[in-house]
C-alpha cells in the first residue's frame, strides 16, 4: 500500500514541478516589464477625491446628460478615485460637449451615404489646488445606415455616446501621461 501512495504522490509532485517554470516565467514577465495600471499614473494628478460637473450644451442638451454618467464611470473605474460633492473634492472636473459632427465616409453605387463617422469634441477643465488646466479630448465612432436614409435620433444618440466614451478614453490617456511625466 505504501508503494501506491509514493507513486501517486510522485505524479502530483511532477505536475507542480512542470508548472513551476511557467509560473516563474509569467511572474518575472509581469513584474519585470514594469507594467503599471493607468490609475497608478493618474492618482498624483487627480488626487483622492473628485467631483464632476457637466456644462449643458444649448446646441445638444439631450446628449450632455449621458456625458455625466460616462464621466462618473471613468472617474470610478479608470481613475480608481472616489466621487464626492464639489465642496469636499480635491479635484473638480467640468466637462462640456463642444462639437458633434457627422461626416459621410462611405457611399453605395448609387451615391447614397451608407456610413458616417461621428466626431465628438469634449472640453474638460481640471481644477486641483486652485489651478485649472484645460484638456481637449476627441473621440470618433463609425456607423452605417440604410441607403437614402436619414440618421435617426436613436442612432445619433448611440454615436454620440460611443464617441464620447472614446473621447473620455483620450482624456484618461492625457492625464495618465501627465502623471507619468511628473513621476519621472
Amino acid at each position: 500500500m505504501s508503494g501506491k501512495r509514493e507513486a501517486g504522490s510522485g505524479k502530483g509532485y511532477r505536475k507542480y514541478v512542470l508548472r513551476f517554470p511557467l509560473y516563474a516565467f509569467l511572474f518575472t514577465f509581469i513584474v519585470g516589464c514594469g507594467y503599471r495600471p493607468t490609475s497608478h499614473y493618474v492618482k498624483p494628478v487627480l488626487e483622492e477625491s473628485v467631483s464632476t460637473r457637466v456644462v449643458i450644451s444649448m446646441k445638444d442638451p439631450d446628449n450632455t446628460v449621458l456625458l455625466k454618467d460616462a464621466l462618473n464611470e471613468a472617474v470610478v473605474n479608470r481613475f480608481r478615485t472616489k466621487l464626492t460633492d464639489e465642496k469636499h473634492a480635491k479635484t473638480r472636473l467640468a466637462i462640456a460637449l463642444r462639437d458633434t459632427r457627422f461626416i459621410p465616409i462611405r457611399y453605395d453605387t448609387n451615391g447614397y451615404i451608407i456610413a458616417y463617422r461621428a466626431i465628438i469634441v469634449l472640453e474638460i477643465d481640471r481644477t486641483t489646488a486652485g489651478k485649472t488646466k484645460r484638456y481637449i479630448a476627441r473621440g470618433s465612432y463609425q456607423f452605417t445606415i440604410e441607403p437614402n436614409a436619414i440618421i435617426s435620433d436613436y442612432v445619433r444618440f448611440e454615436a454620440i455616446k460611443f464617441g464620447s466614451q472614446k473621447a473620455l478614453d483620450s482624456f484618461v490617456a492625457q492625464v495618465a501621461s501627465e502623471g507619468e511625466r511628473s513621476a519621472s
